[in-house]
Protein backbone atom coordinates (compact mmCIF):
# COMPACT_ATOMS: atom_id res chain seq x y z
CA UNK A 1 0.00 0.00 0.00
CA UNK A 2 2.44 2.63 -1.24
CA UNK A 3 -0.01 5.32 -2.33
CA UNK A 4 -0.41 8.94 -1.25
CA UNK A 5 -3.58 7.93 0.57
CA UNK A 6 -1.57 5.47 2.65
CA UNK A 7 0.78 8.26 3.68
CA UNK A 8 -2.14 10.49 4.65
CA UNK A 9 -3.72 7.69 6.68
CA UNK A 10 -0.40 7.07 8.43
CA UNK A 11 -0.04 10.77 9.23
CA UNK A 12 -3.61 10.88 10.55
CA UNK A 13 -2.93 7.85 12.75
CA UNK A 14 0.21 9.53 14.07
CA UNK A 15 -1.77 12.68 14.84
CA UNK A 16 -4.46 10.70 16.67
CA UNK A 17 -1.82 8.92 18.73
CA UNK A 18 -0.09 12.20 19.60
CA UNK A 19 -3.38 13.84 20.59
CA UNK A 20 -4.23 10.86 22.81
CA UNK A 21 -0.81 11.11 24.46
CA UNK A 22 -1.30 14.83 25.02
CA UNK A 23 -4.68 14.26 26.65
CA UNK A 24 -3.16 11.76 29.09
CA UNK A 25 -0.63 14.27 30.42
CA UNK A 26 -1.53 17.34 32.46
CA UNK A 27 1.61 19.41 31.83
CA UNK A 28 1.59 19.49 28.03
CA UNK A 29 1.17 23.22 27.40
CA UNK A 30 2.97 24.87 24.50
CA UNK A 31 4.77 21.71 23.38
CA UNK A 32 1.56 19.83 22.63
CA UNK A 33 0.20 22.78 20.68
CA UNK A 34 3.40 22.86 18.63
CA UNK A 35 3.20 19.12 17.95
CA UNK A 36 -0.39 19.42 16.74
CA UNK A 37 0.41 22.35 14.45
CA UNK A 38 3.45 20.59 13.00
CA UNK A 39 1.44 17.39 12.47
CA UNK A 40 -1.24 19.36 10.60
CA UNK A 41 1.41 21.03 8.45
CA UNK A 42 2.94 17.64 7.66
CA UNK A 43 -0.48 16.29 6.62
CA UNK A 44 -1.03 19.31 4.37
CA UNK A 45 2.44 18.94 2.86
CA UNK A 46 1.85 15.25 2.15
CA UNK A 47 -1.42 16.14 0.46
CA UNK A 48 0.30 18.72 -1.73
CA UNK A 49 3.06 16.25 -2.61
CA UNK A 50 0.45 13.63 -3.52
CA UNK A 51 -1.35 16.07 -5.82
CA UNK A 52 1.88 17.18 -7.51
CA UNK A 53 3.04 13.57 -7.95
CA UNK A 54 -0.29 12.62 -9.51
CA UNK A 55 -0.15 15.54 -11.94
CA UNK A 56 3.48 14.87 -12.91
CA UNK A 57 2.73 11.17 -13.44
CA UNK A 58 -0.33 11.97 -15.54
CA UNK A 59 1.66 14.41 -17.66
CA UNK A 60 4.51 11.94 -18.11
CA UNK A 61 2.08 9.23 -19.16
CA UNK A 62 0.46 11.56 -21.72
CA UNK A 63 3.75 12.21 -23.58
CA UNK A 64 3.72 10.52 -26.98
CA UNK A 65 7.13 9.04 -27.77
CA UNK A 66 6.15 7.54 -31.09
Amino acid sequence: MDTPLAYLLTAASFLRARLAAVRRTRDAGYTSETVVVIALLVILALGVIAIIAAKVTAKANSINLG
